[in-house]
């Protein structure tokens, strides 16, 4: 048997910033933190089990970023979100965002899963840090201080702290009987890049429609990633359309806001429900990420969330070896739940309340949510709240 101080199973977005954050405790303390990875790792390569998705990265998590020392390189791939639009089709009521605001040079920027996986490993391969990969946790038990880890070749890891950033789906949690709670929306998110007519100028775009939203994210040159919420039956429709009548529904549904669409990539599709935990933490176990909570996409915050989660967990973990503390203690574990528990616990109100409170079809209620976006869009303090809140601040 083999032991760690920290495993963090998953070397994805979340697992990969998990370690790179801990980088300066394990020089100052000498911890020894081992990933948990089942894809091969080839450093200085994009990485397999990245796919070719975008994300929407706040500019709070910029800052997070840059106190990891991987901002620089993932700037070099990354389009500045300038602006963001909000409406609903159908009705008049129109919102926008801008950094003028806040006076910062973007809300948040773009930027491939792919690159940010290639950025953050880079990183950790300058790091001491202990690879298992590929490998997979077949078994977790609890233990007096700590887990057993047993993996995929047989072998055995006990780790003081376990960091869960597998993304919930190997089946660990189940295997400590954490069970979550799960509301579907009934709803699909279809992921495709589009290519424009006319540049975007880094305007981001969020629009209503009766099926559910569609977002429009800039990407480098005149592409933008477009994430459409789509019924079971909608998505039915438009996965038997050429890429002619893709862009086609896709123009009727939008309109002419950003020009043309003119070229679509690699669709794909998969079902939305919000997800959480019923436990997040636990004595020596922590979860991160998906493994913790999966949001409806609508306001693009999983993702910064988890992040904000990794910061959380590292502070948490650098006061207890400050005050000589089991790392994994149960006092340690629920000062990190407690820490994230309102942060958490808003995101997750504001994702799922914009689904509910645009996911009503009624005339009133559509004329009256127009009169909120203009009103919003008119009184500058709550413009500004909600431009904070959307960066991440």
């Amino acid at each position: 048997m083999t032991h760690t101080d920290i495993a963090i199973i998953g070397g994805g977005l979340v697992g990969a910033s998990m370690a790179c954050a801990l980088a300066p405790l394990i020089s100052r303390y000498g911890l020894d933190v081992t990933v948990i990875e089942p894809s091969p790792v080839q450093h200085g390569q994009p990485q397999s089990s990245f796919d070719d998705r975008s994300s929407a990265i706040a500019y709070g998590s910029r800052r997070c970023f840059e106190s990891l020392g991987v901002w620089k390189g993932m700037q070099e791939k990354a389009c500045p979100i300038t602006s963001i639009h909000v409406s609903q089709r159908g009705y008049l009521g129109v919102t926008r965002l801008s950094c003028r605001d806040t006076h910062t040079e973007a809300l948040g920027y773009v930027i491939g899963n792919r690159w940010m996986g290639h950025v953050l490993h880079q990183r950790l391969a300058e790091l001491p840090i202990s690879w298992r990969c590929p490998a997979s946790v077949q078994r977790i038990v609890p233990e007096k201080e700590g887990h057993c880890l047993t993996l995929d070749d047989g072998s055995t890891l006990n780790a003081a702290l376990t960091v869960m950033a597998d993304g919930g789906r190997s089946g660990l949690k189940g295997q400590l009987g954490i069970r979550d709670d799960v509301t579907p929306y009934e709803q699909y998110a279809l992921i495709a890049n589009v290519t424009l007519s006319t540049p975007h100028q880094g305007v981001a775009y969020e629009r209503f429609t009766s099926e559910g939203p569609i977002a429009l994210l800039p990407l480098q040159g005149r592409r933008m990633a477009l994430v459409w919420t789509q019924s079971l039956e909608g998505l039915t429709r438009t996965r038997a359309l050429s890429d002619a009548g893709f862009l086609e529904q896709l123009q009727r549904c939008f309109g002419d806001r950003v020009g043309r669409f003119v070229e679509v990539g690699q669709r794909m599709d998969y079902p939305l429900a919000l997800r959480q935990a019923r436990e997040q933490t636990r004595p020596y176990l922590a979860m991160l990420g998906n493994a913790a909570h999966t949001l409806h996409p609508v306001a693009g915050q999983g993702f910064n969330l988890a992040l904000r989660g990794v910061q959380d967990l590292t502070r948490e973990i650098q006061q207890a070896l400050e005050q000589d503390e089991a790392i994994g203690s149960a006092s340690v574990m629920g000062r990190f739940d407690a820490r994230r528990q309102q942060d958490r616990d808003q995101i997750i109100r504001f994702s799922d309340g914009l689904v509910r409170l645009f996911g009503v079809e009624h005339p009133l209620l559509a004329h009256a949510r127009g009169l909120g976006l203009i009103g919003m869009n008119l009184f500058s303090p709550a413009r500004r709240l909600l431009t904070r809140r959307a960066m991440g601040l």
